[in-house]
């Protein structure tokens, strides 16, 4: 639930609040008439999946641009599982909760283990398969078909690389694909507790897809297949989806943007840095905290006094209810997050006014 919708005067409800980064605009106005083909087979999509080949350390990557998040994970999730397998997650996760249950809508049901600060761990994973296939009932049941996580989390955390080389591992040997999803994968790998970065994450999974919507662009995923390991006839699937843009140019260019003398890493980098900002802001104020969040995503416990304060001057969202009366909120900081807004709402949390 978004928190007072009228007459706010900043924002913190989310990541892609604002449009896109100016260089992107520009560079859309100086190509707009340039004539190109339709579908991805424009100069500007062709730039994109190279850098991205060369960000993410592999040649043969197949590389495949779409709008948005559920859009992009009902898409591969369907295009990897037969009808009746499911996709493992985390019972936070975000296909899981907020997706609307496209998931289900493509036949697939989502198989949900207990999360742990947002994630599921090697050894519940391999619990869970293990129990699955000794069930005697198991041919009667869902069958497990794929381990989905997003980086970050729902909770603004992140897998270490211990523990994406674990589960890994897991899926390996389950022979299951691990599926990630990066609507914010910059604003993960920028983070200061992140020990992996794009080429690291590449090896330690079968698929996933580098945010644009929350991380400076207009719109757009970039999905990536690390091995060219796409199945077959993907691009016809995406077609099939709805999810197959005409004018392919308007995400290509965007990445190509992006990617360009590491724009997308600085956007990221400074999302964090307003966070860490952020973050401060509460602590200053003695305002407790739900988890502790290294991402651009902040999760403070106010009360109800606090909220009065930032009635009709601030926005965030509610994330969960509490019984003593004060609730989880969050605060997301973005590629456009000033100095300026974060003083703002120091002022109104300082001591003083408190």
């Amino acid at each position: 639930m978004i928190t007072n919708p009228i007459s706010a005067m900043i924002s913190f409800t989310c990541d892609y609040n604002e449009g896109c980064h100016p260089a992107i605009l520009e560079r859309l106005a100086a190509t707009n008439l340039e004539q190109e083909p339709g579908y991805g087979d424009d100069r500007f999509t062709a730039e994109a999946r190279a850098k991205i080949r060369q960000a993410v350390g592999c040649d043969s990557a197949d590389v495949f641009l779409l709008t948005g998040g559920t859009q992009t994970n009902a898409i591969v999730i369907d295009s990897l599982l037969h009808s009746y397998e499911g996709a493992i997650a985390a019972d936070t996760g975000h296909i899981a909760v907020h997706e609307a249950g496209a998931i289900e809508m493509c036949r697939h049901k989502v198989l949900t283990l207990p999360g742990r600060e947002g994630k599921i761990s090697a050894e519940e994973l391999s619990g869970y398969l293990s129990a699955f296939h000794a069930d005697a009932s198991a041919a009667h049941m869902v069958q497990p078909g794929l381990v989905y996580i997003s980086y970050p989390t729902e909770y603004g955390t992140i897998y270490s690389r211990e523990e994406l080389e674990q589960l890994h591992a897991v899926c390996l040997r389950e022979h299951l694909p691990l599926f990630v999803d990066g609507a914010r994968l910059g604003y993960g790998l920028a983070c200061d507790a992140a020990d992996i970065d794009l080429p690291q994450l590449a090896r330690l999974c079968d698929v996933f897809y580098i945010g644009g919507t929350k991380v400076g662009a207009l719109c757009g995923e970039a999905v990536v297949f690390p091995q060219g390991n796409a199945p077959r006839h993907f691009f016809t699937s995406v077609k099939q989806h709805g999810g197959l843009l005409a004018k392919g140019r308007l995400l290509g260019l965007q990445f190509a943007t992006l990617f360009t003398d590491g724009l997308y890493e600085r956007l990221s980098r400074h999302a964090i840095a307003m966070a860490m900002r952020l973050k401060a802001v509460f602590e200053r104020a003695g305002i407790p905290f739900f988890i502790d969040s290294p991402t651009n995503q902040q999760f403070p416990i106010l009360s109800p006094s606090h909220r009065r304060l930032l009635d009709g001057l601030v926005l965030y969202e509610t994330w969960q209810q509490l019984p003593d009366g004060r609730c989880v909120a969050r605060f997301a900081t973005s590629w456009a997050t000033t100095q300026a807004q974060i003083d703002t709402l120091a002022s109104l949390l300082s001591p003083r006014t408190i």
